[in-house]
């Protein structure tokens, strides 16, 4: 038999599915009731907060929406979805220093978030409405890739373009260095399973000296050492090969991600 927790929960959840379906359909009212009524049967749960507050958004109700939004952060400071709906509800009461603290907040618990940059772009906007261009700097240093080499007229503007740039050349260093790494350690691979195959080919009962390198040298070994030493070099390389391989996907998104956020900005997109 559940308990009475678990039945509110559960019971909660069904409001909260319920809640959904009205506000898809665009009848915010209800939708704004039943997360009301998911929020008293479980009242720690952030995302029934944002989601009512995202529902008091579509009906303009922004004073109400940003303080769901808060109870949401408060609940779960994680929760980027809470930093966006209470942005949101900030630029639309005119609270753009507020806003400004929100995203910027936002941003620490994830860096390339883009719907904070692109709201963070308005607020700046906002605050200096000289728009942001996409001028030609005679080059750009060189080293960024072509349409991401530009200037703007507003110094806020131009201080978030270093910085962004800065960071994503790191990023590309970083991605540069892990390929080389994985290069070598494929290389390592090949040439650690041509010598196992080689040595393979030779009659288990053959005379001939098999020797190890060991640091600078090289040491008589038995076949059974030097097979084991191939395999144990072998698995560990493809180990580390496979990490090397996870971190360039992510630093190869992180590029992208990067690279979208220099172009937005440039281009002056809100």
């Amino acid at each position: 038999k559940k308990s009475n927790g678990a039945m509110s929960i559960a019971e909660a959840e069904e409001k909260k599915a319920l809640g959904n379906k009205h506000f898809a359909a665009k009848e915010y009212e209800k939708a704004v009731e039943l997360y009301s009524e998911a929020i008293r049967l479980d009242s720690k749960n952030h995302v029934y907060y944002s989601n009512r507050s995202a529902s008091y958004g579509a009906l303009e109700d922004w004073e109400n929406a940003a303080k769901d939004a808060k109870e949401c952060i408060k609940i779960n400071p994680t929760f980027l979805k809470g930093f966006y709906r209470l942005a949101t509800a900030q630029i639309e009461l005119g609270e753009l220093d507020g806003a400004m603290a929100t995203i910027k907040s936002g941003l620490s618990v994830d860096p390339d978030n883009q719907q904070l940059h692109k709201q963070l772009r308005i607020v700046k906007a906002k605050k200096n409405p000289t728009k942001v261009g996409a001028h030609s700097a005679g080059g750009g240093g060189g080293a960024m890739p072509g349409g991401l080499a530009g200037a703007s007229t507003d110094p806020t503007a131009n201080k978030e373009l270093m910085d962004l740039r800065m960071q994503y050349m790191q990023t590309k260093k970083d991605y540069g260095l892990t390929q080389a790494e994985a290069n070598k350690l494929q290389r390592e691979i090949k040439v650690s399973e041509l010598t196992q195959s080689e040595l393979g080919s030779l009659p288990e009962n053959s005379d001939a000296r098999m020797y190890q390198g060991i640091g600078k040298m090289f040491m008589l070994s038995t076949r059974e050492a030097v097979f084991a030493t191939l395999d144990k070099t072998i698995k560990d390389s493809q180990s580390k090969e496979a990490d090397c391989s996870k971190k360039a996907s992510y630093l190869e998104n992180r590029l992208k991600s990067q690279e979208q956020n220099i172009r937005e900005l440039l281009s002056g997109a809100s």
